[in-house]
């Protein structure tokens, strides 16, 4: 230390740095503990590239809060100046309990950012790795402090660790660190055998130990930090010394040693490391393995057996005996190999420059695998560290074969490829002299990192790769809706999933989640197999909604309910938030149903918040509610009724205009009319034409709404006025050939008869169909009244039996009276004594309308016939009939037995035979029967006995 105080006089002291940053959206730097004696003169700024062309703001904050905003894009980097105390303190005040120190950056895009800083004699840069530097599972790896010689008289040596929360109530666990390590708050490893505290976004925790303690050497390398939600974790020595004097002894030299750590779950087992500028036989080139597992085995370039078997939070420091580990490629080109069994932290120890054991520095190497990107782009101000600038070399690690290029130019095959011993797979480049902004892009994996310095000046570092698999991040947004999602965007081939499932048309870098779940990627590059990236949890954003109600009639009952998630509300997740002015909200335990009821007698504006959460126990959606409320009366309505004369085509019903009812006198209302109850308080089926609305007896109802939203539902009771007709007036019957009179009686207020009569009746009206409109008060019944001929009776037989006549008739309206003259009228349907020859009967019935006739014949009857062949009396002859329709006569004999049949086959004759057989000398009974041609062939039957005397 002597020796670089004496220093000072050089334009800038000896400044070992390291360079490794990250390309994300988000950083977070954790701070750390310092002894006052090098806090002298402090610089510290942040430096902001990235490869956007459009510019985009970002944010700064510590605390929570922002302390400053730059805009950057490609090729305009930016710098932004922090005070002092927001990263580095030396006071022990400040330690092992939380403190709000620690910064935090946010851009709308992917960016780098790395804290450049420096004190008095000392310097360091510490380079984000993005999100890929937070998780939950970390070790502690910080220098072994060789020079305990010096620091044991001179205590300004020490080990620190940094933690930054990145969310609310985290929960951190240090252990695993040796007994004898002893804490500057005193505390040891055998009397706090660990380390557990809380802490919210933001704030930070520091943990130191001073290198006058020997148990402080080394005991602290591989301490376990552990926490249930995402920290971020900055370790090393602010003032530590590594270097060894090749004659066994130690240099009095010492600088800063930090550099951000990474979780567990970005570590490989594959590295590369190129050397710095120092000298290889001061020992300060050199690597650190910490291990994370038990029985990892460690070799080095292309040994077939391991140089030493490390358990969980040991390490290992590989040129700590052996100088030969750095292989000179050519043209002074060192490279090493580092292969172990398991995944570990590998360090890097360096020197920016090779005259001074002083300008020590701290890498974390990024793991080689065939995932690492294939552009790093872009690194601003490279060479620069306030207030100088610097000599820089530029290396690369790429996989064989890799098309590289530097600023787009293709390196001289002096820069490389250059092999590496122990694997073909990978080759490293080393471009001097390299300044200003860097891209660097190659057709397969590639990382780079750079080691620079001038004068005492010396750092260096590694850009990218910080994980052994491809990892999600998050590109912008914190959850759902707003978070963006994103892995590297130099692979070939993507798949989203969630929860296992694939995402169909998921196939680019980045995805925009609209469901919370489990999310990973599928990921194919070149002849890598292809691999999942490890599962991204993705959560609905706490949804706020803003809602405007209003409250009717007192009490308000509100039923949480989700505005866009498909999870059921949990009851007892209910709560208010913030309760009403002007009331009491109250939640029911059982079921999470809200009810409000204002202040008694208020009317007006009032609110409350009140939140919820779903029932999903691991992506839990929650929104909280913010309800306006409008306390309002209700109007005032009054149930109503309306008469309607009845629809003629269906006399049950009847046309309302409901919006005539009078429900209420107040203004500023609206009226809706419903067909029922339920209707009008959901507001269904509401009635489309309420000014012509058909309906029988019942009830209408009108939901009466005042401008506040609030209703009542009024009753309009519907009467149908019936048909009123005439009870006097009735079919009549009369003759065909008479006239009558129509009466509708006295008790209507107006008559109009189809006839264009307007009095009660009408006369000298004949057969037909008339109808009257009778008035009641506003209603016209139409009245139908029919005045029917009277039916005539039918003559349906007549009967001669000799002289008598019997008539048969039906139909009309009995009692029948009949006549053969027209004149003569008698009750008996038999006449007596009829002549022989033509004649008429008459028919009336009790109506004495005009009478219907049928005309008969009397045959002249012969009642003896003599078949004996002398001409005379010979035959029955009928024959003078034959011009009656249907005639007929039959001859019976004693017993009934039809024995002949006169008609028109035989010329209605008989002979008194039975074919050509006589018939018997006897009485015989006949009987001739016809139609006559009227209307009716009114049937004539006549009958009688015939005496036939034959002669043999």
């Amino acid at each position: 230390m002597k020796k670089l105080l004496q220093s000072l006089v050089l334009i800038l002291l000896s400044i070992p740095l390291s360079l490794y940053a990250q390309r994300d959206t988000e950083h977070w730097f954790a701070p750390m503990a310092a002894r006052t004696a090098v806090l002298s003169s402090p610089q510290q700024a942040l430096y902001f590239s990235t490869d956007s062309t459009t510019p985009f703001p970002v944010e700064i904050y510590s605390n929570n809060n922002v302390i400053g905003t730059v805009t950057i894009s490609k090729g305009n980097p930016q710098t932004f100046s922090v005070p002092l105390n927001n990263m580095i303190t030396s006071a022990t005040s400040d330690l092992f309990h939380p403190i709000n120190k620690g910064l935090y950056t946010k851009g709308a895009k992917p960016y780098f950012v790395t804290f450049r800083f420096s004190v008095s004699s000392h310097g360091e840069i510490l380079t984000s790795k993005g999100k890929a530097g937070i998780g939950t599972k970390f070790y502690a790896v910080v220098s072994p402090i060789e020079d305990i010689q010096v620091s044991s008289t001179n205590p300004l040596l020490n080990f620190t660790t940094g933690i930054l929360a990145t969310e609310d109530n985290t929960t951190v666990t240090v252990s695993d660190y040796a007994a004898e390590v002893v804490f500057t708050n005193g505390n040891t490893g055998l009397t706090t055998p660990t380390l557990t505290f809380t802490l919210n976004k933001g704030q930070s925790y520091i943990i130191e130990g001073i290198s006058n303690k020997t148990g402080n050497k080394d005991g602290f390398i591989g301490a376990k930090i552990e926490s249930n939600k995402p920290i971020s974790v900055t370790n090393g020595n602010f003032n530590g010394q590594f270097a060894i004097d090749p004659a066994g002894g130690y240099w009095d030299g010492s600088d800063i040693v930090m550099d951000q750590s990474v979780p567990v779950d970005r570590l490989g087992n594959e590295f590369v490391v190129v050397k710095g500028n120092g000298n290889i036989n001061e020992k300060m080139e050199d690597a650190l393995i910490v291990a994370t597992e038990d029985g990892t085995e460690v070799y080095i370039n292309n040994a077939t057996t391991p140089v030493y078997v490390l358990n969980e939070g040991e390490y290992y420091r590989v040129n700590k005996t052996n100088n030969n580990n750095y292989i000179n490629q050519g043209n002074d080109h060192y490279n090493m190999y580092i292969k172990t069994s398991k995944n570990v932290y590998v360090y890097q120890l360096l020197a920016g420059v090779a005259t001074s054991n002083a300008t020590i520095g701290f890498n974390y190497i990024p793991p080689l695998n065939c995932y690492l990107p294939r552009k790093i782009d872009e690194i601003g101000m490279i060479n620069i560290l306030p207030p100088t600038t610097n000599n820089v070399k530029l290396n690369i690690l790429t996989e064989a074969g890799a098309v590289v290029t530097v600023n787009n130019g293709t390196p001289p095959a002096t820069q490389g490829p250059y092999p590496v011993l122990g694997t073909s797979s990978w080759v490293s480049y080393s471009v001097p002299n390299v300044t200003g902004n860097m891209t660097i892009t190659s057709s397969k994996a590639v990382t780079a990192g750079i080691s620079g310095g001038s004068g005492v000046v010396g750092y260096g570092g590694y850009f990218a790769g910080f994980s052994s698999i491809p990892v999600i991040a998050k590109q912008t947004g914190d959850c759902i809706p707003g978070i963006i999602l994103e892995v590297d965007d130099s692979f070939e081939s993507y798949q989203w999933y969630r929860n296992n499932n694939p995402i169909p048309g998921a196939t680019s870098n980045s995805y925009v989640p609209t469901q919370s779940g489990n999310y990973v990627v599928k990921i194919t590059v070149g002849t890598c197999p292809p691999v999942t990236t490890p599962v991204y949890k993705v959560f609905t954003c706490l949804t706020e909604t803003t809602t405007n109600d209003t409250v009717c009639d007192g009490v308000k009952t509100i039923v949480p309910q989700f505005t866009n998630s498909t999870q059921s509300y949990v009851p007892g997740s209910v709560v208010i938030i913030t309760p009403p002015a002007n009331g009491n909200a109250v939640i029911d335990p059982t079921n999470g149903v809200i009810s409000y009821a204002p202040n008694f007698g208020y009317f007006g504006p009032d609110s409350f918040v009140y939140k919820f959460c779903g029932n999903d126990p691991e992506f839990t959606d929650c929104e909280e509610v913010t309800l306006n409320l409008t306390v309002s009366e209700s109007p005032i309505v009054t149930n109503a009724a309306l008469r309607s004369c009845f629809i003629e085509s269906n006399p049950a019903t009847a046309v309302f205009n409901l919006t005539v009812a009078s429900v209420t006198s107040q203004t500023g209302i609206t009226k809706k009319y419903y067909p029922s109850p339920t209707d009008a308080h959901n507001g269904t089926n509401e009635i489309p034409d309420p000014v012509n609305y058909i309906a029988p007896n019942g009830v209408a109802y009108v939901k009466v709404t005042n401008a506040q939203g609030c209703y009542r539902i009024a009753e309009v009771t519907l009467t149908v006025l019936p048909p009123v007709k005439s009870t006097v007036l009735t079919d009549k019957v009369i003759c065909m050939e008479d006239t009558t009179t129509l009466d509708a009686g006295p008790d209507f207020n107006g008559y109009q008869w189809s006839t264009g009569a307007t009095t009660p009746s009408i006369s000298n009206v004949g057969v037909g169909v008339y109808w009257v409109n009778l008035k009641t008060g506003d209603c016209i019944t139409r009245q139908t009244v029919k005045v029917y001929p009277a039916e005539q009776p039918v003559i349906t037989n007549l009967e001669i039996s000799t002289t008598n006549l019997t008539v048969s008739a039906i139909g009309g309206t009995a009692p029948y009276q009949y006549s053969i003259d027209n004149i003569h009228w008698q009750d008996s349907n038999v006449f007596a004594e009829i002549p022989r020859g033509t004649g008429t009967v008459y028919v009336k019935d009790s109506y004495n309308c005009d009478p219907v006739t049928v005309d008969y014949t009397n045959p002249n009857i012969i009642n003896v016939i003599t078949p004996n062949g002398d001409g005379v009396n010979d035959i029955l002859d009928y024959s003078s009939l034959a011009g009656k329709k249907n005639l007929v006569f039959n001859i019976f004999d004693r017993y009934g037995s039809k024995i002949y049949q006169g008609d028109k086959s035989n010329n209605y004759k008989w002979d008194g035979t039975i074919g050509t057989k006589k018939i018997s000398t006897g009485s015989y009974w006949y009987e001739v029967g016809w139609n006559e041609p009227n209307k009716q062939l009114t049937p004539i039957k006549f009958t009688g006995w015939i005496l036939v005397k034959n002669r043999d």
